[in-house]
């Protein structure tokens, strides 16, 4: 028996921090609407029993976990529900604006091909993901037809690390060079630089002028407080469920990196700034991940 789970890539399970941050949006439906960062009616459906029970002892914390969520070294739990909430904003803005077709990267159990169905309308989505989880949420929605209607996803298998992005798009029937918006979220920070880089780069050859990218990154904190102390190990212990942090870019070297691979950044919000547009309730946001949106230019 293993002690420690085998890397996501050489295994069928399901992924275990997908599987987390979408416990974050289920858990925030239990707060009145004007608390909620985001509204995700979706999130419970895609839970595994093991995260359904969390979810009701969590429930049952009530009052101690709002006390939990407060407090500066928990801004993990806050950062992916505002880490959405800045990239459903960004995506709608792109619908309005013209784009034609929508691609997420490592879509994990993201819903937002049935929560914004309406504003999408009949723009093609393209749902990226490890074959398993991608089967696995095929399956979920299969079974809940009555809750997730019609949509025009389109599955995309794939694994960042050996497969051509652009091959598995253009097979899917993804327009080149068309208007696209992008979204790759909780991805990038368990890839190698190679890989982040290839994807960048292929997302600027195929993806139309006036494209848009919506992502986040980690970053390495190194100061010398107890709280980055934590953060950096919370950070190692997460390759203790198999899927390690691997990649980091600093914010402010991200609008170079962006540029070399094509895009300019139109929007960086690291944790006070995006705790400020986006947090309720007296949370913080963790401080060693940002989100950032940039366009590809004519």
């Amino acid at each position: 028996m293993r002690l420690v789970p085998r890397e996501l890539h050489t295994t069928d399970r399901p992924s275990a921090t997908a599987q987390w941050t979408t416990l974050a949006r289920a858990l925030e439906l239990d707060r009145p609407a004007h608390q909620r960062i985001v509204t995700d009616h979706y999130a419970p459906v895609f839970l595994t029993p093991t995260y359904r029970a969390v979810l009701q002892a969590l429930r049952v914390g009530g009052p101690l976990v709002r006390r939990a969520e407060r407090v500066d070294v928990a801004g993990l739990a806050a950062f992916v529900l505002c880490r959405h909430a800045f990239i459903d904003d960004h995506l709608l803005r792109s619908l309005t604006d013209g784009a034609q077709q929508v691609v997420v990267l490592g879509a994990g159990y993201d819903a937002r091909t049935y929560r914004f169905a309406d504003q999408i309308g009949e723009r093609p989505v393209f749902e990226v993901d490890l074959a398993p989880l991608s089967r696995r949420k095929a399956a979920i929605v299969q079974k809940h037809r009555a809750l997730f209607g019609a949509t025009r996803v389109r599955r995309v298998e794939i694994d960042f690390r050996r497969d051509s992005l652009d091959e598995r798009l253009r097979s899917a029937g993804f327009v080149v060079g068309a208007r696209t918006f992008v979204v790759w979220e909780g991805v990038s920070m368990y890839l190698s630089a190679d890989a982040v880089s290839a994807t960048l780069r292929t997302l600027s050859q195929v993806c139309g002028a006036s494209s848009a990218l919506a992502m986040d990154f980690w970053y390495r904190l190194d100061g010398a407080g107890a709280a980055d102390q934590v953060r950096r190990i919370g950070a190692q212990t997460i390759r203790l469920i198999g899927e390690p942090v691997t990649f980091g870019l600093h914010p402010q070297a991200a609008p170079e990196f962006l540029q070399q691979h094509g895009f300019e950044v139109t929007d960086l919000a690291e944790s006070t700034e995006l705790a400020a547009r986006y947090a309720t309730d007296g949370r913080h946001s963790e401080k060693s991940v940002y989100v950032l949106a940039a366009v590809i230019r004519s």
